[in-house]
């Protein structure tokens, strides 16, 4: 019974004039979880492509950027590696592309490119091989436009979310003269709303009014909603539909009934009595979303908003379920009251989530005051830089980023606010940031000292995993030094692994998610150092002490440090090292700076193995010229190839011995010293071969000189 006390709350707020939904976050809140639990425990027998699960998505989504969201952003990741990231069947139809806003979405989030490549290969053929038909032509298959007001919430804001994820226009230009073309041929000019499609010009209700179905107009205002989302603010056409967006709105307020609803047919409510909430849901959703945004006033725009939430609440069950959904193809006039449908319950968490924010003090995320500071950053150079960390100087306690309307992972960390976006060439993107309390977004990288398993110390992101060695494991049972280089772990997901590895003890096996498949030994592995003195290089114990100072959507930073070590020639050397590894990324920074007795400076070795004792003799390229070193080893069936690398910024040395290949720089006491290691594999999914994998390193090197360039006000 809790949902409909929460609901009686509400009703008697209402009847008293006060602001009951905008003063009670936390049972927006309670009651969109039961909604979205329910939902998550009674999967919809759709495809999982089907334009239905796509209204599903879009509500899963907004919901998991408010607290305790992150089990829906899990279950729409599951979705996606489920469908392959692939659209609907259908190549023109808009129903088939509905699920790319989701897709779209978690891009924004991961920056993994696997997510939207079908997407865009789709698109990308659309643009090439158009539909000539005239918008209204209604077919059931071969190229089609949008013939059908349905479809302005489909295809759109996937179109608008692709053009702004990859920084690409052509799909924006596409979507807008698509949208232009269906409404001139569907849109009332003189109502204010949509015709379904050209079958319904003519046809009058049992009233003589004309047939505007409610759930129709509900689809195009959420369309136009989302579209306007990420449209960017300067675009020459978003004054046209922020028009089309308010000459809808002040048409819809005026046909809300007494019960907060709107009825099936918008203009002949007697003769469609029964609740339905699907339609419903897509008016509470845009209008609430206004006053958030500021394009509707507050005043005017809110009692509606909260009729029909409290309406809205009213048909939940105390079990979750949305009740009094329209099922497909149903009579509206009579259906059985008790029916739920994905999509219903998609626009219910929609309409929610923007209730949720007219409840916070603020007002909204976006609100202007909320506003602290615009970021704008530029790719200078022409080539593409896939999921670039951003810093910018942060020192008040809470933030939220936005980019085109969205929230996406951040993360604060001494002084310093981190994000990630992906830039194409030359592109420029602005990004606003908030005072607001940042979503719960899931941690990608993650570090941890490990106890449990010889002291080690263990860390890595939604890309490869690392180790180093502690004092439990100074030495092997013969009495060997083993090791103070890095160590490798491969992997084959995007999600973490270190905990799972530990647990099971058993990760020298691929169990579907990659293997400890390297082997470091004594030698400097990938990455490690040694002070290069009297021709010999001397390398430190294993490390003495370990802190984790960050994990996070963004980063994982750890601290770590060295025990005095004989360099010889009288030369003692201690070193404090962080190791610094973001999402997205192959290659860790490390950046140590060093205490020297009987020196003021020493030569520092970074090595990468190239043994055959270990498998690790490959195809080595590179060298002090290129500033890197990059290791393609040899085949371990049937665990593939994997992939080294270090880089070293400036102008390195070079150097070989028996087992490894060395950048070398001079340093000096109390200086830091930077440079970069990592790894990749091919049964990775992102290094197919040699090739890609040093155009990887080769590229990341060329970023690394030629920054991207960062304003703020």
């Amino acid at each position: 019974m809790k949902i409909i006390k929460v609901m009686s709350v509400v009703v008697l707020g209402l009847v008293w004039g006060a602001s009951a939904v905008t003063h009670d976050s936390a049972s927006v809140l309670s009651t969109l979880h039961a909604v979205a639990d329910w939902q998550l425990s009674h999967p919809s027998k759709h495809a999982l492509t089907d334009w239905t699960q796509g209204a599903g998505y879009a509500g899963f989504m907004a919901l998991s950027k408010l607290p305790g969201g992150r089990k829906y952003e899990d279950a729409m990741l599951e979705v996606g590696k489920a469908s392959r990231w692939q659209p609907g069947g259908n190549t023109y139809h808009a129903d088939d592309h509905c699920v790319g806003q989701m897709y779209g979405d978690l891009f924004a989030r991961f920056h993994d490119p696997s997510m939207i490549k079908p997407l865009q290969e789709r698109f990308d053929n659309i643009l090439a091989n158009p539909a000539q038909r005239e918008v209204g032509r209604i077919i059931p298959t071969g190229p089609m436009r949008w013939w059908w007001c349905d479809a302005l919430f489909m295809a759109p804001p996937a179109w608008a979310r692709l053009a702004a994820v990859t920084g690409d226009k052509k799909y924006l230009d596409f979507m807008v003269k698509e949208w232009w073309a269906t409404s001139e041929f569907l849109y009332d000019k003189d109502e204010h709303l949509f015709y379904r499609d050209r079958n319904y010009f003519v046809k009058r209700e049992g009233n003589g009014r004309k047939v505007f179905w409610s759930r129709g107009n509900g689809w195009v205002m959420g369309g136009v909603v989302r579209v306007l989302q990420v449209m960017p603010a300067d675009h020459p056409e978003r004054g046209r539909f922020v028009e089309q967006y308010k000459q809808m709105a002040a048409r819809i307020m005026g046909l809300q009934q007494a019960d907060g609803l709107w009825r099936s047919s918008l203009l002949d409510p007697e003769n469609y009595p029964l609740k339905e909430t699907s339609g419903s849901g897509f008016f509470c959703y845009a209008l609430a979303w206004g006053i958030n945004n500021g394009l509707l006033d507050r005043a005017t725009t809110l009692p509606t908003v909260e009729k029909a939430w409290a309406a809205l609440v009213a048909c939940v069950t105390p079990e979750g379920k949305l009740t009094h959904v329209q099922p497909i193809g149903a009579d509206p006039r009579k259906f059985d009251p008790g029916t739920t449908e994905v999509y219903g319950v998609g626009a219910f968490l929609l309409a929610g989530c923007e209730v949720y924010h007219l409840a916070q003090p603020a007002g909204t995320v976006v609100a202007a005051e909320a506003i602290v500071t615009t970021v704008t950053v530029e790719n200078p150079l022409a080539t593409e830089r896939p999921v670039e960390t951003i810093e910018i100087p942060w020192a008040a306690p809470n933030a939220t980023v936005l980019e085109a309307g969205i929230p996406i992972p951040s993360q604060r960390f001494e002084g310093k606010l981190l994000f990630q976006s992906s830039f194409g060439p030359g592109q420029s993107k602005t990004f606003i940031v908030t005072n607001a309390p940042a979503p719960e977004f899931p941690v990608r990288a993650y570090g941890r000292y490990v106890p449990e398993r010889c002291d080690d110390y263990a860390w890595e992101n939604d890309r490869i995993a690392f180790r180093i060695y502690g004092p439990g494991l100074e030495k092997d049972k013969t009495g060997a030094l083993v090791s103070s280089g890095v160590d490798v772990w491969l992997k084959r997901t995007r999600e973490l692994v270190v905990n799972k590895r530990y647990q099971s003890r058993n990760y020298h096996k691929d169990h579907g998610d990659g293997l400890d498949n390297y082997s470091c030994g004594p030698d400097r592995g990938c990455g490690g150092i040694g002070v290069l003195t009297g021709g010999r290089l001397h390398v430190s114990r294993n490390w003495a002490t370990q802190k984790t100072l960050a994990t996070g959507p963004i980063r994982t930073v750890a601290e770590i440090t060295y025990a005095p070590w004989d360099c010889g020639a009288g030369i003692m050397v201690a070193e404090t090292r962080r190791i610094i590894l973001d999402a997205g990324s192959n290659l860790n920074r490390f950046e140590s700076r060093f205490e020297m007795t009987g020196t003021n400076a020493v030569v520092i070795a970074v090595g990468l193995d190239v043994s055959k004792a270990r498998n690790h003799n490959g195809a080595i390229a590179g060298g002090a010229d290129k500033g890197f070193f990059v290791n393609w080893e040899p085949e371990l069936k049937p665990n593939g190839n994997t992939a080294t690398a270090i880089l070293v910024p400036g102008t390195p040395g070079e150097g070989r011995d028996k087992v490894h290949v060395f950048l070398t720089a001079p340093v000096k006491s109390g200086e830091p010293f930077v440079w970069y290691a990592g790894a990749g594999w091919s049964r990775g999914g992102d290094f197919a071969d040699a090739a890609a994998w040093t155009a990887y390193v080769e590229q990341f090197s060329v970023r690394l000189k030629t920054p991207l360039k960062i304003t703020s006000r």
